[in-house]
């Protein structure tokens, strides 16, 4: 199941520095970040092989997972939090603010065949 961990972020009179640095479990392949988002979801899908590390940067959203067995819910509301979204987690992005900007780092370069979308076979479906 996906995992919240916090970002080291050092503060002073002068703002925020957040530092990504030994804490992502994977090699980092790709990062895209998702922003101007209407009042649409995204994602709802789930991969073979990639493992993702989504961090709202700006704004807020929510992000929806389910790996077949339980759903969780995530509020990504500060840039010093960092989801990580495994291979198993069909995760859907909603309630963007409108100034919400997610970076997602990616631990395979983008591959179409890795992209399973449909939901789960159970009880727990999101």
């Amino acid at each position: 199941m996906a995992k919240l961990i916090d970002l080291n972020t050092f503060t002073d009179e002068r703002g925020n520095l957040t530092v990504i640095e030994k804490v992502i479990p994977f090699d980092i392949k790709r990062i895209f970040y998702i922003y101007g988002v209407d009042n649409s979801d995204r994602g709802g899908h789930r991969h073979k092989n990639t493992i993702q590390a989504a961090i709202c940067i700006q704004g807020s959203c929510k992000i929806l997972n389910n790996n077949g067995k339980e759903k969780k819910e995530f509020l990504l509301n500060k840039a010093s939090k960092c989801l990580i979204i495994q291979t198993e987690d069909w995760h859907v992005m909603s309630e963007f603010t409108n100034d919400a900007i997610l970076m997602v780092l990616a631990s395979e370069y983008y591959k179409p065949d890795d992209y399973i979308f449909e939901k789960y076979n159970s009880s727990s479906n999101i």
